[in-house]
């Protein structure tokens, strides 16, 4: 197929995808000719893609014209979709349009549609900070992409170590696979050589749902201490309460099933509803509202340049009530 569409927020993955097609389409010798590279947040390079996409390979090898940032199936100009739906027709066999982005397709639209009916689709998505089985999945699916082995064992452990960070996910593996040579990483390894920043975030949010604000803080420095960007942990942090909001309202308006809750609430695993009821039993929704409200003084600060330790404290003692 000349045009490819892989969309998802899964950078890492997404960029193994695009260069792994690169290398299997494009001749190297004919590489700095035959293969473009374009930002489709400018719309001249958008349009630069689709009339570089019709133009045949020159040499050995195919064509891969790669637009990042892609606008096809999000708002994409009508000047622009109408480019697109005349050049789909016009890709020779041995050419490549290869479109990336972050976002899900808009299915609505008619650019999207013109492209699902000719295109190589594949999606990157990363699982949500809760759900322990997609980032089982995503473990096993970074370990079958680098060519790596792993006990049951090691992929449980460096799901619970990593969690959704997939880019950091890759690179343990990486290390882990020259660590073990040709033998199937195992648990043992994985303790001795990765971390768990992922888990820890996670249980900076249980202990501020429990109230236990000093131990909240000093895993936020254990966290800061190890390098873990301020802002990722943040949105980790809000992931995590959402969710807890969520089953929270849905409970509060008398929903019991938990497949319903699952999918209002975007939590892939519905099993997971089960454990958050426990998390929150007794916990009001305003309680879930005032964590989001710190969190969100955290992130201004950050953003206004404050030291990471200095806005996490600011932000958490000073919205600190006799819950928390």
């Amino acid at each position: 197929m000349p045009v490819h569409l892989y969309w998802g927020d899964d950078e890492a993955a997404r960029t193994r995808a695009v260069e792994a097609l690169i290398a299997q389409v494009i001749d190297p010798a004919w590489a700095s000719i035959n293969l473009s590279r374009l930002d489709g947040n400018d719309p001249a390079q958008a349009s630069q893609a689709l009339a570089e996409a019709r133009t045949p390979p020159l040499g050995g090898g195919d064509r891969v014209v790669l637009l990042q940032r892609s606008p096809f199936c999000s708002a994409c100009p009508a000047e622009l979709a109408a480019q697109l739906e005349a050049a789909l027709e016009l890709i020779p066999a041995n050419g490549h349009l290869l479109l990336v982005s972050p976002g899900k397709p808009d299915a609505r639209l008619r650019t999207t549609k013109a492209l699902k009916a000719v295109a190589t689709e594949q999606s990157f998505p990363l699982p949500a900070v809760w759900d322990g089985a997609g980032q089982l999945e995503l473990v096993k699916g970074t370990a079958a992409a680098l060519g790596l082995k792993l006990t049951a064992g090691a992929a449980e452990a460096l799901a619970e170590a990593v969690g959704s960070d997939s880019a950091r996910l890759a690179s343990e593996l990486e290390k882990l696979g020259l660590y073990k040579g040709d033998q199937p990483i195992d648990a043992a390894a994985v303790a001795a050589l990765v971390g768990a920043h992922a888990t820890t975030s996670l249980q900076v949010g249980d202990a501020l749902l429990a109230g236990r604000l000093g131990d909240a803080i000093a895993l936020l420095d254990a966290l800061l201490e190890a390098n873990e960007p301020a802002l990722r942990i943040v949105a980790t942090l809000c992931s995590q309460i959402r969710g807890w909001l969520w089953v929270s309202l849905l409970e509060r308006s008398g929903e019991q099933d938990v497949a319903v809750i699952a999918k209002a609430a975007g939590i892939g695993n519905p099993k997971r509803v089960y454990v958050m009821r426990k998390q929150i039993r007794g916990r009001p929704p305003e309680r879930f509202l005032a964590l989001l409200a710190q969190l969100l003084e955290v992130e201004a600060a950050l953003k206004r340049g404050s030291e990471p330790r200095d806005a996490f404290r600011d932000g958490f003692l000073a919205g600190a009530g006799p819950d928390g």
